[in-house]
């Protein structure tokens, strides 16, 4: 099948963002629900898979980390390929990781589409080096799967290496888990994953999508969080700060000395903070939990 003509029609722009095109003239592709329909992709629920379709929301998707015109896009869970198009178009070159194999056939017309920009990967991004597969500098842009997003963004964040191999991330979550990510301290949705994400990275939600906009559309919101890395403090440890984040907010309605008492030194690090043990956790700010682990890793 030889490649498909490029559409000349001007790209569209968006009124919530610079004033200039959103995309690049593409290569004309079928409507993403004729993919669908054509190579039987009913989303999976145990996959956690949910379809965007609109063409114009997945272009301000697209268009969140900035500029991508020759940059490297990482992605997760691709299915049908609606959000690569949109970053192709931007003009990043993708590599994508998708463990449903259904949707490879769909995902090589787009590769063949867009060629020599379009890597797609078959397999579990749980047990991917996406440092190794895109490279250093590349940007992570995913609608990701609803049951392990959480679990790759932590990892994600992790390590003492920082700033960290990805330029920024872009990521698709349900309203309740982006809520937490940008959450601030006194508030019911402040925990362990807004520590993490905030103690050295800037954290905001970019985008409210509503579930209508998914086929088939999930029983909640969802939301896009944007995410760049900052400096991070000098002596304190991913995996001290991990620690000690999980004790505290594993039993977030008790006191702090009894939540911490079983980790070595952390009601110690405490009283040198002059943090009172008899608060709990969602009262201390980003600052205080990295203060409290640089104490103890003192």
């Amino acid at each position: 099948m030889p490649p498909l003509p490029p559409n000349t029609a001007p790209a569209p722009t968006s009124d919530d963002g610079p004033d200039r095109p959103m995309t690049a003239p593409s290569p004309l592709l079928p409507p993403l629900r004729d993919v669908i329909a054509r190579h039987g992709l009913a989303a999976s629920k145990a996959l956690g898979q949910n379809f965007l379709l609109d063409e114009q929301l997945l272009d301000r998707i697209a268009a969140i980390p900035g500029d991508l015109a020759g940059q490297t896009v990482f992605e997760v869970g691709p299915g049908p390929g609606g959000l690569t198009r949109a970053l192709l178009r931007a003009g990043a070159s993708v590599v994508a990781v998708e463990r449903d194999r259904r949707c490879l056939p769909a995902l090589a017309e787009v590769e063949q589409a867009f060629p020599g920009k379009l890597r797609v990967i078959e397999g579990d991004a749980l047990a991917i080096d996406p440092e190794r597969e895109a490279g250093g500098g590349a940007h992570i842009v995913a609608n990701l799967p609803y049951n392990v997003g959480t679990a790759l963004l932590v990892g994600w964040l992790s390590g003492d290496r920082w700033p960290p191999w990805w330029q920024s991330l872009t990521l698709m979550f349900q309203r309740e888990v982006a809520e937490r990510i940008v959450a601030a301290p006194q508030s019911d949705a402040f925990g362990r994953l807004a520590v993490l994400a905030q103690w050295r990275s800037s954290a905001r939600i970019a985008m409210n999508v509503h579930r209508s906009a998914f086929v088939p559309p999930p029983k909640v919101m969802s939301a896009v969080v944007h995410i760049r890395p900052q400096p991070a403090p000098e002596g304190v440890r991913f995996a001290t700060l991990e620690r000690l984040t999980g004790a505290a907010f594993g039993q977030r309605r008790k006191m702090l000395r009894q939540s911490l008492k079983g980790m070595p030194g952390a009601l110690d690090a405490l009283e040198r903070c002059g943090i009172d043990p008899t608060r709990r956790a969602e009262t201390l700010s980003v600052a205080d939990f990295v203060e409290v682990a640089r104490a103890i890793g003192r």
